[in-house]
């Protein structure tokens, strides 16, 4: 969709069309509000830190529209098409689906949520070892470094979503 476009957008929906990117009501709200956008670089902005930091209850709600990474998503929602493309370059071969299932469950174990990471753009091996780099995080640290995986999917989504 071309910004212009975006911008004219009945506030509905232009939420509507938000909510694939992360489905946290106050990002999507603070976006509505404030168009128009003169750029999607003032809109990639404002997306990344205008609205940050996401809360607890923001990270939960948003976790609970991504599936388990290595794992395909399930319906036909615009969010699951998305996340489809976002892990389609992962090599999955027996042995690295193996290995990323069981520091999913580990993870899992840990802090009681799924993993979460922007997996465009990485290899399966890099993956693997952000999981178990955050393994050894706090609680606060990881929460900090799930809501910066949030953001960064959200802008990922909003370039393949609007035109820039």
């Amino acid at each position: 969709m071309r910004l212009d476009v975006f911008n004219q957008l009945p506030a509905a929906e232009a939420a509507d069309f938000l909510r694939p990117c992360v489905d946290v009501d106050r990002w999507i709200d603070a976006l509505v509000s404030a168009r128009p956008f003169s750029s999607f670089d003032a809109l990639s902005s404002f997306a990344l830190q205008d609205v940050a930091p996401f809360s607890r209850e923001e990270i939960a709600a948003a976790l609970a529209h991504h599936p388990r990474i290595g794992e395909q998503a399930q319906g036909s929602s615009k969010e699951a098409d998305l996340s489809r493309g976002e892990q389609a370059g992962l090599d999955l071969d027996d042995d690295v689906a193996g290995r990323l299932a069981a520091a999913n469950r580990a993870y899992e174990q840990r802090f009681n949520r799924v993993f979460l990471i922007r997996a465009a753009g990485r290899s399966t091996e890099e993956i693997l070892a952000e999981c178990e780099r955050r393994l050894a995080n706090a609680e606060q640290a990881e929460l900090l470094e799930v809501a910066e995986q949030l953001r960064q999917i959200a802008l990922l989504r909003l370039e393949n979503s609007v035109d820039n």
